[in-house]
């Protein structure tokens, strides 16, 4: 049967419009370049810092230490391949940074930060 037609040939009619809340947000692409950070307003009045672009990371290495980096490049991402070609941080994706290759543990475009774990 046709999407949004009765077995008769009637149409379905919406009760109501979309609350503002069941609306999906725009995707936010954390981009490998000069750090930009926006500030959302949220439910409840609360912010939430948005990522577009960056070009440092978190770097925690094998004893825990932590240092910051500078990203040369995005190696890959097991999400989408596409991504790594575009240079797109996400969570889970293989990083080349100063200290050696890292991999994201944090989503980027929701904290506002890139945290990684360094791997080599």
């Amino acid at each position: 049967m046709l999407k949004g037609k009765k077995s008769t040939g009637g149409k379905y009619h919406a009760s109501r419009k979309k609350r503002k809340h069941e609306i999906p947000g725009i995707p936010r692409i954390v981009k490998l370049k000069q750090r930009k950070l926006k500030i959302l307003r949220v439910r409840g009045g609360n912010i939430k810092p948005v990522l577009l672009g960056e070009d440092t990371a978190n770097i925690i290495s094998k004893n825990g230490k932590a240092k910051r980096a500078k990203i040369k490049n995005v190696l890959e991402t097991p999400s989408d391949k596409f991504l790594a070609r575009q240079n797109i941080i996400v969570k889970g994706a293989l990083i080349d940074t100063e200290l050696g290759k890292a991999r994201v543990t944090n989503r980027p475009g929701q904290e506002g930060c890139v945290n990684a774990m360094l791997i080599e």
